[in-house]
């Protein structure tokens, strides 16, 4: 199935020079980095985490979106979503590897990952995020491409194959549990603890991941005459919706804790981030143009999905044009505030902003780029052995 990846037309080959250029400008920023150091970051004493970590909470979350095909599918027997799962799976893997290849920029040496390893500790929330992700991507691959060579050959999966895909679906839900307690675990933190991260977490995932998947088959529809299916695609903008509603109604309930509770931890940090933080004499608002960014793509998107179900629409545009707006809205909270609300106000209620520096951005780029070419690769093999099978 691997010689797939090798046949393809000029638009093709174009976005993987494309993205193979900035692979390359990324690739050199972290060989700077890696020889003169993290000095090269805009992180220090107060932050200890910044855009890498960031993209990594995020990315987890894009994973575990997958969740959302394969629950309904294997659990419930919804055929409908049959040809969405392995692009769900598919999805995972390359959403895990960009996470640990944003964990190995942040911790500036690779070798120190296999600390990890070589002196584990069950005591850590780290150890156990390792734990989860590697097992979830382990049973991504396996499964992907177990089921995908069983469809090539026209035979039903192996029996053996199914106890990976049923563990699959709490590792899913573990690899954002897990990380959100690598937060809600820290006392230091106001902004952060807090019981319904985890939560908040999950509701995310369910939108971001979807959303993302919604927006691959649109394009492979224009591009690689694969039809998702009408059905599929409106099934996924409901749960798209539900999940964006439950992560915006947990996002109002940190107003109630902060602002109701008078909390000064839990109120600063949502200040800092929605209307700019008042400390000696300075305003301190970098993020508050992407978090009200935020706000207006998270209910206009809802508003655009209520208007395309109530009034029975159906418009690949709007549709791609609504998860777009869900998915960048998702990341601009989870990939630039919630961590940064928790760190730029620290527990002695100091205020040191954060501005990830050129270097910084040049790999997390070179990352994101990497990600999208792997997952184009899967999916031209995906959606290679579809027509073949599709051609017998």
């Amino acid at each position: 199935m691997i010689e797939k990846v090798l046949k393809g037309n000029s638009k093709y080959w174009m976005w993987l020079a494309f993205l193979s250029a900035f692979i390359a400008v990324g690739a050199i920023c972290y060989l700077r980095q890696f020889f003169i150091g993290m000095g090269l970051t805009g992180m220090g004493r107060d932050l200890s985490w910044g855009l890498y970590i960031s993209q990594f909470t995020f990315l987890v979350g894009v994973a575990a979106g997958g969740l959302m095909l394969v629950l309904p599918y294997y659990i419930h027997n919804y055929k409908v979503f049959g040809r969405l799962t392995i692009l769900g799976e598919f999805l995972a893997i390359s959403a895990i590897v960009m996470c640990l290849m944003f964990i190995m920029a942040d911790i500036g040496q690779p070798l120190r990952g296999l600390n990890m390893i070589l002196h584990p500790t069950p005591n850590s929330m780290l150890f156990w995020d390792m734990v989860v992700l590697l097992g979830y991507l382990g049973l991504n691959v396996i499964c992907g491409w177990v089921i995908l060579t069983a469809e090539r050959k026209q035979v039903k999966p192996p029996k053996w194959v199914y106890i990976f895909v049923y563990t699959s679906i709490p590792f899913a839900v573990s690899i954002h549990t897990v990380t959100a307690m690598l937060y809600c675990g820290l006392p230091g933190r106001h902004f952060w603890l807090s019981a319904i991260t985890a939560p908040r977490f999950l509701a995310s995932a369910f939108a971001a991941g979807p959303a993302l998947i919604v927006i691959a088959c649109l394009v492979m529809k224009r591009v690689a005459n694969f039809d998702a299916g009408k059905e599929a695609i409106n099934k996924l903008t409901t749960i798209i919706m539900y999940a964006a509603i439950i992560n915006a109604f947990f996002v109002g309930l940190e107003f109630f804790v902060g602002y109701y509770s008078n909390i000064p931890g839990h109120k600063h940090s949502l200040q800092y981030l929605f209307f700019g933080l008042e400390h000696h004499g300075h305003v301190y608002n970098n993020l508050v143009p992407f978090m009200w960014t935020s706000v207006f793509l998270c209910f206009g998107s809802l508003a655009l999905f209520g208007y395309m179900k109530i009034a029975k629409v159906s418009n690949d545009v709007l549709v791609g044009i609504g998860c777009l707006a869900i998915f960048f809205a998702l990341w601009l909270d989870k990939g630039l505030g919630f961590v940064m609300g928790g760190l730029v106000v620290n527990p002695l209620h100091e205020i040191v902003e954060y501005v990830p520096t050129a270097n910084e951005i040049g790999i997390t780029l070179g990352i994101w780029a990497t990600g999208f070419l792997l997952v184009t690769v899967l999916y031209k093999i995906a959606i290679g052995v579809e027509h073949e099978v599709e051609g017998h």
